[in-house]
């Protein structure tokens, strides 16, 4: 089923399994939408619930297969983690993913259509994480679902399980932490600025008034590619790309040494990562998530990040990734830290791995063991103790 209204290529936009509206939102920066929250669960609604937060492009199709129309790395995108005998195991936890507010599968965002009948655009509120976290315990509440036993949640859906502890510390026991930071760091803000500017400054981005043409694909795939760059380490670039010509010739690209050399493997699957993207993502949207996202920060209005998180008396499991530059391993410890000062029972997990920021995806068997044993009940006995793998 599709709806009318259509997508930046001109595509449908496709229409949420489940939709529900939880009426007037308030946005934390400001503007009032009807907010209709598009979300998947899995399993039995007796077990305890389990929130899993998907990452900056991610949907709620976590596991399996989406509706016609959404597939790639839009759905199924954790199959390996979340499922039946998966660590968040759908056969022992009622499983709820959300689309968070601002995106493009399903939940309210700028490629929805207004009250006038028009796309919001550029005249949709800005979101924050903690709009997500909002949103979700909203939808919670149309689920019947008042205590959360985990919320588990990888690089931005990270911010969103530790913005739980913030927010609502009342209503969930356990967070699961992985691969993210309690805040951007100045780099990866100068790289997502660059990605934004190359959306706004393509011809076609039109202020953002695009929808019914072909929209600011250049912009949204250059930004992609910034992307892809962040979330790969160097020495996984080397290994899996080195020096090597692509098996495919360039086209279409205005450059007059392209002729006179190879066309590297490492561009190829920039490129061809790019070219997928721009058929299933919203260009405001990916606007949007970017700044919430980069706006991020656990310890804002508070003393500290302890203090932001002072009311949580749960369980958390942090697992950071030495090869990951975007959220490093420091920046793990950091969060982990917090907690720990806080008085949560904190278990702190190095995973020695060269893939980068992506391991968590790219490379599930990292995560299951250890998440595995956290939703199981196993936390360190001493509190103070942080439990770093070799």
């Amino acid at each position: 089923m599709t709806d009318e209204h259509p997508t930046a290529d001109g595509g449908p936009i496709v229409e949420p399994t489940n939709q529900v509206s939880v009426g007037a939102f308030e946005f934390e920066r400001g503007g009032q939408v009807d907010l209709d929250v598009a979300y998947e669960t899995f399993g039995d609604p007796a077990d305890p619930p389990v929130l899993v937060a998907h990452a900056l492009t991610g949907s709620q199709y976590v596991t399996g297969t989406g509706p016609e129309g959404i597939d790639g790395q839009a759905a199924g995108w954790w199959s390996d983690v979340v499922g039946p005998g998966r660590p968040v195991d759908t056969e022992n936890f009622f499983v709820i993913v959300a689309n968070v507010p601002g995106s493009c599968y399903g939940t309210t965002g700028p490629a929805s259509i207004g009250p006038d009948g028009e796309p919001y655009g550029p005249d949709f509120p800005p979101v924050t994480i903690t709009d997500w976290v909002r949103a979700q315990a909203r939808l919670l509440d149309e689920l019947g679902v008042e205590t959360l036993y985990a919320v588990v949640g990888g690089s931005v859906g990270g911010m969103n399980a530790i913005e739980w502890a913030r927010t609502y510390p009342e209503r969930v026991e356990r967070i699961a932490a992985i691969a993210t930071a309690p805040r951007v760091d100045t780099q990866n803000l100068a790289l997502d600025s660059i990605a934004r500017r190359a959306i706004t400054q393509d011809p076609d981005f039109q202020g953002g008034e695009y929808y019914g043409s072909p929209g600011p694909t250049d912009g949204l795939g250059l930004a992609r590619r910034i992307g892809h760059v962040q979330y790969l380490s160097k020495d996984s670039m080397e290994n899996r790309f080195g020096r090597r010509a692509a098996d495919r010739v360039i086209a279409g690209v205005a450059d007059p040494t392209a002729e006179a050399f190879p066309y590297r493997d490492v561009a190829s699957y920039l490129d061809y990562n790019a070219s997928t993207f721009v058929d299933r993502f919203d260009a405001n949207s990916y606007l949007y998530l970017l700044r919430a996202m980069d706006e991020y920060d656990l310890a804002a209005g508070q003393g500290s990040a302890a203090d932001a998180v002072a009311d949580f008396d749960g369980s958390i499991l942090v697992l950071s990734y030495t090869g990951d530059w975007q959220f490093t391993v420091e920046q793990g410890r950091e969060i982990a830290a917090a907690f720990e000062a806080a008085g949560a029972e904190v278990t702190f997990e190095k995973i020695v791995d060269d893939y980068g920021h992506d391991a968590f995806l790219a490379r599930p068997e990292t995560v299951t063991g250890p998440l595995d044993s956290f939703l199981d009940g196993q936390t360190v006995s001493d509190p103070s103790e942080l439990r770093v793998s070799p």
